[in-house]
């Protein structure tokens, strides 16, 4: 119900405006009229049909569904551009400093900052511009054409069309010029081909007209089709009496037709003759002609690409095209020469030189004997085999070869008795020079160990009272040094604990050498392991 208004409705009057309403909808019953006489969609939901209380519809409708609240004043014109209004002759108070109009101040003035304004010389007073407000709507903001004036166009249609009459003028004149070249060299050269004629006689292509061409941008419709679409630039080259590819076989379990990409792969009549089959399937032209050798192409680009050449069949197609074809002829000249190696070795067997009789037949005089395991016996020199690696090839003036010496698990050269391999040969003198050497390091590794086992004694120095070394003469009284040990014990206790220090200290500066000693056995000495036991 497209009604707005909100009245009283007692249970069964409400029953009954549903029933209505379901009846609207089933078709049972006329559909709502509103104001204007229109039906109103009985489907529509009704938080979409009620209008608002504060417009007091009395009657259903669907004008606030509309722009109900348009303004009359939106308007779809745009500005005069260079319309003036008034031309002052003299300055008017408030204008522009510049030029003298009244619609603008001198900030938002365009014209050329003259050296003195009109303000004080007036004298070349600009008209006052035209002014105007626009209230747009939201299409009209938007609108880009909106204000445009399509009589500026012919302008632009004029300069085309000189143009074009240029050019038919100069393809006039140079078609009359070769024609008067032909007329004047007809006397001297009779004998003159057809061709060279007509040559002579066309005009550029790209200087005539596109209509002129080829007609390739000719739209054709297509025949036969429900949708009647047209074909664009692509023409079909199948003529129409034809007989459609998937209307060869009727059969539901023959080949597959995919209607978009209008593709049949497979033969859709494989059991026919192939002389009188006119169409054996799209997978015959994927696997004949240029396809295939496109295929190869990009197969050896990706080949190549893998390997580390720098390829691309996309980038650079004719690079791809010109490796590919020195690769086909290096190929070719490769097996060639295999071809002519192998026959050199073995033979030819298609050749119409006859072999000899001793091949043929096979027989000689020669006895051999074998034993029961077919191991030769007697009657053929047994053969040594040969290894594949090169045999006796001395290098760096060597006399023997590598791995014909060995020693303390090395091998190396027998003529020079070195380990290293690939070093040059030094003779009996690098013999004798690393038996010197091998002698020496024994000698010095005895020293060593001798130096070893002896140990070292390190005599043991007394320090003087003041740090020097102890005379020999130096003796010490012990009552003198027990004393001395007793006061730097009690200077101890007094540097522990100052309530024991008396008020009047006397100090002595003279210093013994039993107080030098005993200062130095009481002393703690910070890198003494057993420092923390000792007192």
């Amino acid at each position: 119900m497209a009604t707005a208004s909100v009245s009283f409705k007692s249970r069964e009057d409400h029953r009954k405006q549903l029933e209505l309403e379901e009846a609207r909808k089933a078709g049972l019953a006329p559909a709502e009229v509103d104001e204007d006489g229109k039906e109103i969609n009985p489907h529509i939901p009704q938080y979409m049909s009620s209008a608002p209380w504060y417009l007091n519809s009395e009657k259903p409708s669907l004008k606030h569904q509309r722009k109900w609240k348009s303004d009359p004043n939106y308007t779809k014109s745009w500005y005069d551009r260079g319309a003036k209004i008034f031309h002052a002759n003299k300055y008017r108070k408030g204008a522009c400093e510049n030029c003298g109009a009244m619609t603008h101040d001198k900030k938002s003035c365009m014209e050329r900052p003259r050296t003195v304004g009109a303000k004080w010389t007036n004298m070349q007073i600009a008209p006052d511009e035209k002014v105007e407000s626009f209230e747009l709507d939201y299409d009209g903001k938007r609108d880009r054409w909106n204000g445009y004036d399509p009589s500026t166009y012919t302008h632009v249609i004029a300069e085309y069309e000189a143009r074009e009459e240029a050019r038919k003028k100069y393809l006039k004149e140079q078609q009359l010029k070769k024609l008067e070249e032909k007329n004047g060299n007809q006397d001297d050269n009779d004998v003159g081909s057809d061709e060279d004629t007509e040559d002579g006689l066309k005009i550029d292509e790209a200087k005539v007209d596109e209509s002129n061409q080829m007609d390739f941008a000719k739209v054709e419709k297509r025949v036969r089709t429900t949708g009647g679409g047209s074909t664009g630039t692509v023409r079909n080259l199948r003529i129409r009496e034809d007989t459609a590819k998937y209307l060869l076989n009727l059969d539901v379990n023959s080949a597959y037709y995919d209607p978009k990409t209008r593709s049949m792969r497979e033969d859709p009549l494989p059991d026919m003759d192939p002389n009188e089959k006119f169409y054996v399937g799209d997978n015959q032209n994927r696997l004949s002609g240029q396809a295939l050798e496109f295929k190869q192409l990009n197969l050896h680009a990706w080949e190549a690409f893998e390997k580390g050449q720098d390829i691309h069949m996309q980038a650079a197609p004719s690079q791809a095209e010109l490796l590919y074809k020195s690769f086909k002829i290096k190929k070719e000249k490769l097996k060639s020469e295999t071809k002519d190696k192998i026959m050199e070795k073995y033979g030819n067997a298609a050749s119409e030189e006859p072999l000899p009789r001793e091949l043929l037949l096979g027989q000689s005089e020669r006895e051999i004997e074998y034993d029961r395991t077919g191991r030769i016996i007697k009657g053929q020199d047994t053969s040594v085999p040969k290894s594949k690696y090169e045999e006796d090839v001395y290098i760096n003036n060597h006399t023997s070869v590598w791995g014909s010496w060995w020693k303390d698990h090395q091998w190396g050269y027998k003529c020079c008795k070195q380990t290293i391999k690939n070093s040059y040969c030094t003779g009996l003198a690098g013999i004798e020079a690393a038996e010197a050497s091998a002698d020496l390091m024994k000698a010095n590794m005895a020293r060593k160990e001798a130096a070893e086992e002896e140990p070292v004694h390190h005599e043991e120095k007394r320090l003087a009272t003041w740090g020097t070394d102890v005379p020999d003469d130096l003796v010490l009284d012990k009552k003198k040094l027990a004393e001395s040990l007793k006061k730097e014990d009690e200077r101890r206790r007094e540097e522990r604990d100052e309530r024991k220090r008396k008020y009047n200290v006397k100090w002595n500066d003279e210093v013994t050498e039993e107080d030098m000693e005993a200062y130095r056995m009481k002393k703690i000495h910070h890198d003494d392991p057993m420092k923390d036991f000792l007192h």
